[in-house]
């Protein structure tokens, strides 16, 4: 991440990152917007999946991906902005932090497992209803793991 520095630096040296940094108002409602992203993303998202793996068989698996797939991409994009915000607040320190480091590194894994997953299986939604695939469970049961990964290490950053 060597070379991602200098431009974390001007990052954080720019009037953004400054008013990130002394802004009563901004750092803070970054922060509550971030947690609600995160809300809006897992929360849907865990809810999905865990549909997908076979709870809840009541509700057929594409009207629930219709329903709360909306509302995870929308908490993903307020996450990515306020995560934006969030950093450049202390971009040149936070961009050698390990734990951001994997929170990264998870992120992209997550949002490359969804895509895959969609292309997949998107077309196939109706099948999970009568026998979800072993490899569709599998690639569920990993999103999970990955998000909750990210949630983990976000959280953990402000005590490290």
């Amino acid at each position: 991440m060597d070379w991602l520095l200098p431009w974390a630096q001007r990052l954080e040296a720019s009037a953004f990152g400054e008013l990130m940094r002394t802004s009563t108002l901004l750092y803070p409602a970054a922060n509550l917007l971030h947690l609600a992203g995160l809300v809006m993303l897992l929360g849907t998202m865990v809810l999905l999946d865990l549909r997908l793996l076979g709870l809840a068989r009541e509700i057929p698996v594409d009207a629930a991906s219709r329903r709360l797939t909306p509302i995870g991409i929308a908490g993903l994009a307020l996450l990515l902005i306020t995560g934006f915000g969030l950093f450049a607040a202390d971009a040149g320190p936070l961009l050698g932090n390990a734990l951001l480091q994997l929170k990264l590194l998870l992120v992209a894994l997550g949002i490359g497992n969804a895509l895959l997953f969609r292309a997949l299986w998107a077309a196939r939604l109706a099948d999970w209803d009568r026998r979800p695939p072993l490899l569709g469970r599998l690639q569920v049961a990993s999103s999970i793991l990955i998000w909750c990964g990210v949630m983990s290490a976000g959280r953990l950053l402000a005590y490290v």
